[in-house]
């Protein structure tokens, strides 16, 4: 599904360049639940971030559905998000004023979806994630991990092929985080989307499927994991 060719990406910070990535190159397969995982500044949120569109590469390509993304426009680019890829953030990024319920359908009301539509897939996915009855509070009502399940939705509420988190339990007690963790394993085997974390967390590696070890911008190892499901 996705094709990483080669890639680099260099930053200038004041006079210096700093090699945040190094030509790396992997694929990602339809319905994979994958992590890539390193240390703080090792490259793999800014990985992250150039397989989701949010930025462009200094070097190198990325396909996703074998079409080449470097060239596309802003507009393109934009397109191809709504239609194709779901974000998780480690901050969750819902939007304060608006309740869950609002939160979760607001990509679909981007859409055009008509008012019934729109509220029979906001109200089944917010069931399937477990805040049914919870849909009219507003954020700062809920917990960490309740906001983190409206992210989830959210991410989700499209149908997206391909759904990308950024240190999904970064903000999250254990429990809670290894909630948030089977409820998106769970998603993946229903749904067919895949997954893709960015990490340093042991618990989100061992629940991948497959994990790419990165440092220094460079991709180090990659190792199948055979954790039973």
């Amino acid at each position: 599904m996705v094709k990483v060719s080669n890639i680099t990406k260099d930053y200038m910070v004041g006079k210096m360049v700093v090699n945040a990535l190094r030509g790396v190159t992997m694929e990602i397969g339809s319905g994979e639940f994958l992590s890539i995982a390193g240390p703080s500044g090792s490259g793999k949120t800014t990985l992250l971030n150039l397989i989701g569109c949010l930025d462009k590469s200094s070097a190198g390509e990325i396909f996703i559905d074998n079409e080449p993304v470097s060239e596309k426009s802003k507009k393109e680019l934009a397109l191809l998000r709504r239609k194709k890829i779901g974000f998780v953030f480690q901050s969750f990024n819902l939007i304060p004023v608006l309740s869950a319920f609002e939160n979760v359908s607001f990509p679909l009301s981007l859409l055009g979806v008509n008012d019934k539509e729109l509220k029979e897939r906001t109200m089944a996915l917010l069931d399937e994630v477990g805040l049914g009855g919870l849909e009219n509070r507003f954020p700062s009502e809920l917990s960490g991990g309740q906001q983190q399940r409206v992210a989830i939705a959210r991410a989700l509420i499209k149908g997206p092929s391909l759904v990308l988190a950024d240190e999904p339990t970064a903000n999250l007690d254990s429990k809670t985080g290894s909630d948030i963790l089977k409820l998106m394993e769970n998603l993946n085997t229903k749904h067919k989307a895949t997954f893709v974390f960015s990490t340093h967390d042991p618990m989100v590696m061992d629940f991948a499927r497959r994990l790419i070890l990165i440092h220094d911008g460079r991709i180090v190892d990659e190792k199948t994991m055979r954790r039973l499901k």
